[in-house]
C-alpha cells in the first residue's frame, strides 16, 4: 500500500490508494503465483537441460578420471546417431505397436466406463489406476512371470497351437510390446474418459433418429467429440513409452533393446557422458518432431 494509505483525512479515516496503484498490483499478482512454479521449472529443468546440452558437447576423448572439455563436439551427434539408429527405430516401432494395441482396447474401455458404466463408474475408474498404485518395476516383473516360458499364457498358447512346442514370449519383441501397452494404457484411457464422459448423449440419440448407423454415427459425432482426449491420451501414451527401458530390459534381450536402454548404459555403465547427453537430446528432438506433426495433423484447437 502506497504511503497515501497511512494518511489519515481531517474526519481521521486513512485514505485509499489510488485506483491506478490497485491496478498495478492487480496486474502484478498473476505473476506472483507463477513465481514459485517458475522457479521450480528454472531450477530443475531449464538449469539441467543446459548441462546435458553442454556434456553433450564435451570432447569424447574424455573421461571421469581425466576430466571433461567443452569443446563444442557436434560431432558427437552424428556418431551417436550413426552407432544407434536401430536402437532409435526399435523405440518408435515398438511404442507405435504398443500405442495401436493401446488405443484398440482403451478406447472401448473408456466409452464403456463414461457412457454405460451407471453406477459402477467410480468402481471401474478405480481399476484403472489401481496398477499404478504399485511400482513400476513390480508391475513389469509381474509381467516378467506372466510370459515365462512355464507360465499359464504360454501353456495355454501351445494347448491351442498358437505357439509351437518350444515357442515362448519371454525374450522377444512381444514382451516388450505387451509390457508397454499394459504399463502405459491408464494414461490413454483417462484423458479419453474426460472427453467421453463430458458427450452428450442426446446428440446420438439425434444421429440415430436422422437413420445413421453406429458406425456412421461413431465417425461423424462420437469421434470427433473425443478428439481433445484421444489426442492428449496418445501423446501421454507415446513419449513415456518411446523413451522407456525397464520393460525392454526385463522383458526382452540385447536384441530387443530401445534407445532408452543405450542411455542408461552410456550413463551407469560406460561412463561415457558425451555420448549419453547426444543420445538424449537426439531423442528429445525426434519426439518433438514427430509430436509437432501429429498436432498439425490432428488439430489442437481444443487441446493447446
Amino acid at each position: 500500500m502506497s504511503a497515501l494509505a497511512h494518511v489519515p483525512t481531517a474526519s481521521g479515516q486513512p485514505v485509499s490508494p489510488p485506483p491506478a496503484a490497485r491496478r498495478g498490483r492487480h496486474r502484478l499478482l498473476p505473476y506472483l503465483l507463477l513465481l514459485p512454479g517458475a522457479a521450480w521449472l528454472f531450477l530443475f529443468f531449464a538449469v539441467p537441460l543446459v548441462q546435458l546440452a553442454a556434456a553433450s558437447l564435451y570432447d569424447p576423448t574424455g573421461s571421469l578420471s581425466t576430466g571433461y572439455a567443452l569443446t563444442w563436439a557436434f560431432g558427437n551427434y552424428p556418431t551417436a546417431l550413426q552407432a544407434y539408429w536401430p536402437q532409435f527405430g526399435r523405440s518408435f516401432l515398438y511404442a507405435g505397436i504398443a500405442l495401436v494395441l493401446a488405443l484398440l482396447m482403451g478406447y472401448p474401455l473408456a466409452y464403456a466406463i463414461a457412457q454405460k458404466a451407471g453406477r459402477w463408474k467410480n468402481l471401474l475408474l478405480v481399476c484403472v489406476i489401481a496398477p499404478m498404485f504399485t511400482s513400476f518395476l513390480v508391475r513389469t516383473l509381474a509381467w516378467k512371470t506372466i510370459l515365462s516360458d512355464n507360465g499359464w499364457l504360454v501353456g495355454l498358447l501351445r494347448d491351442v497351437h498358437l505357439l509351437g512346442p518350444d515357442g515362448r514370449l519371454l525374450a522377444t519383441p512381444i514382451a516388450v510390446v505387451l509390457g508397454l501397452t499394459y504399463n502405459f494404457l491408464p494414461f490413454l484411457v483417462l484423458p479419453l474418459y474426460a472427453s467421453l464422459e463430458r458427450l452428450d448423449y442426446r446428440l446420438l440419440e439425434a444421429a440415430s433418429d436422422l437413420y445413421a448407423s453406429p458406425l456412421k454415427t461413431f465417425r461423424r459425432v462420437t469421434l470427433p467429440l473425443s478428439m481433445p482426449g484421444l489426442i492428449a491420451g496418445t501423446l501421454l501414451f507415446f513419449i513415456p513409452a518411446t523413451g522407456d527401458y525397464i520393460n525392454a530390459e526385463l522383458l526382452g534381450t540385447p536384441k530387443e533393446y530401445m534407445i532408452g536402454n543405450v542411455i542408461d548404459s552410456a550413463f551407469l555403465v560406460r561412463l561415457d557422458y558425451p555420448q549419453g547427453a547426444a543420445l538424449s537430446f537426439l531423442l528429445m528432438s525426434a519426439i518433438l518432431v514427430v509430436v509437432f506433426v501429429y498436432l498439425r495433423r490432428a488439430g489442437t484447437e481444443e487441446v493447446l
